[in-house]
């Protein structure tokens, strides 16, 4: 078992591990590190997700790097585009001499003597167990299991002749050419899959048990394009990027604030883009509220378009059984399909599954506080990054690993080797993840947790966690401190340090 040391080692070479890896670079390039990724390629999500019609349900001005403009024509982009753009931006800051593909990291163990992480993985070609040890690590693993999607009981699905596949595990030999689909589920992959199939396939229904709130949204941004004619990218970027995050921002506390408001205009919309009589009601009027669950993008109506044209219908009802030719429902209506897609989700899986243990001791997440909504109470010198849910993953990613490189740097300057979060001094807990979808609500106890107030609660805020976590103090009463070697000593007893908001 070979060994060897860096200063910060990085789990994931996806949209958030390639940018932590570039921000090192940028603003800590006296750091070593490396990068070890459980696949064999560049790209996370955006390399694992392979089905018809894969895109981003986020404009790429917000979903792309601040530091690396977007330049493609397209707003909402296809997956192969932004696989491409970040693979460009790794072979740019050459992240990929960093990376170790095919290691999948099982276990992590602190030594507060050494201020070290121990860090154990698995080749996944040779079997062989591979050892490296590390001042910080930097989970960038995403919060789902790459290697299974979420399938339900399917009542009578032996019975069943045709096709089943979920989204997660697209074949590559699949030719839906003419063939009756019907798509399970109504979340984002389900609106996504549904116009990409009807574009070829016989029909395409999309079977769902209760309706989601779909937003069109043009697939091109008209300021973009405008700028884009009399501006380097550059200079064009930040403006539109700024617009979007205002925009979006706006539109999830006008949903929160006044939830009716914004479920009217939704409707209004819809019914604009169905044919007349359609009962929107009953097929794209959720129960709850929206952004009680992420809101579905359609670019350019394509879902809408499919269901007018009648390439593509939604069934709002329940499975009774697969039959040998399709699907039976609660209602006695038959379905017939050649091929059935199960888009019924993920499962969740926090750090990518590894174990930590500090100090001997393992570490329950689900009795974990998050600080910052970035790292875990009680745990040394770790970070992980976690998306935003009402906005682009990306916004949050990058705001993550420049406060890293802020910690990094304060470590540096103040000649100590160890931050650690600590729990909020009152009871008071709340998910870390605040939707209502199925795939959160099924995992939300086995995950960290946030506090009441800041710093351990976050508020789904861009422009509010900008001043928090680029020009905040990085000295607070939620996080300690030291040196190698000290004993714990309560916050706020360390020397201060006329740099900390640095």
């Amino acid at each position: 078992m070979a060994s060897d040391h860096v200063d910060v080692l990085i789990i994931g070479a996806g949209l958030s591990g390639v940018g932590a890896a570039c921000h090192l670079t940028r603003d800590c390039p006296d750091k070593t590190y490396a990068v070890l990724e459980a696949r064999d390629s560049v790209g996370g999500t955006w390399d694992l997700f392979r089905y018809p019609g894969i895109r981003s349900d986020s404009d790429m001005f917000t979903l792309g790097y601040a530091f690396k403009p977007w330049t493609a024509p397209k707003a909402i982009a296809d997956g192969a585009t932004i696989r491409e753009y970040v693979r460009e931006t790794a072979r740019e800051y050459d992240v990929q001499l960093h990376i170790r593909f095919r290691h999948r990291v099982l276990r992590a163990e602190w030594h507060s003597a050494t201020a070290r992480w121990t860090v154990y993985a698995e080749r996944a070609d040779t079997a062989e167990t591979v050892v490296l040890t590390c001042s910080f690590l930097f989970a960038c693993t995403g919060y789902y299991r790459y290697d299974e999607g979420y399938t339900p009981p399917l009542p009578g699905l032996d019975a069943y002749t045709g096709r089943l596949v979920h989204p997660q595990h697209w074949p590559d030999d699949l030719d839906h050419t003419g063939k009756r689909v019907v798509v399970i589920g109504s979340g984002a992959t389900a609106v996504t899959l549904v116009p990409a199939m009807a574009r070829r396939a016989a029909h395409v229904t999309m079977l769902q048990r209760s309706p989601t709130y779909v937003m069109a949204l043009s697939s091109r941004d008209r300021l973009a394009d405008a700028l884009r004619r009399w501006l380097p990218a550059k200079a064009a970027y930040p403006v539109v990027r700024w617009k979007n995050v205002l925009l979006s921002t706006v539109t999830y506390q006008l949903s929160r604030r006044a939830p009716g408001l914004v479920r009217r205009r939704l409707r209004r919309v819809a019914t604009g883009r169905l044919p007349v009589g359609y009962d929107v009601d009953r097929h794209f009027s959720p129960r709850y509220d929206p952004w009680d669950q992420r809101l579905c993008v359609a670019p350019d109506g394509d879902l809408f378009t499919a269901v007018r044209q009648g390439r593509a219908s939604v069934v709002t009802d329940t499975v009774d059984t697969f039959t040998p030719d399709g699907v039976r429902l609660t209602s006695g209506d038959m379905l017939p399909a050649d091929i059935v897609v199960t888009a019924t989700g993920l499962n969740l899986l926090a750090v990518g599954g590894l174990t930590l243990r500090v100090d001997g001791v393992d570490v329950d997440l689900a009795s974990t506080v998050a600080y910052k909504g970035m790292m875990l109470s009680g745990v040394p010198n770790f970070a992980l990054t976690l998306g935003y849910t009402n906005a682009s993953w990306t916004l949050k990613a990058d705001l993550v690993a420049g406060y890293v490189c802020r910690l990094l740097r304060h470590l540096d300057r103040t000649a100590q080797q160890v931050v650690t979060p600590l729990p909020p001094p009152d009871a008071r807990r709340v998910p870390l993840i605040d939707l209502r979808s199925g795939y959160v609500l099924r995992a939300v106890d086995t995950l960290p947790k946030q506090g009441a107030d800041a710093p351990w609660r976050l508020h789904q805020n861009y422009p509010r966690d900008v001043l928090l976590m680029r020009h905040g103090r990085l000295t607070d009463e939620g996080v300690r401190f030291s040196r190698v070697g000290e004993t714990d000593a309560p916050t706020g007893t360390r020397r201060p340090v006329s740099s900390e908001r640095r």
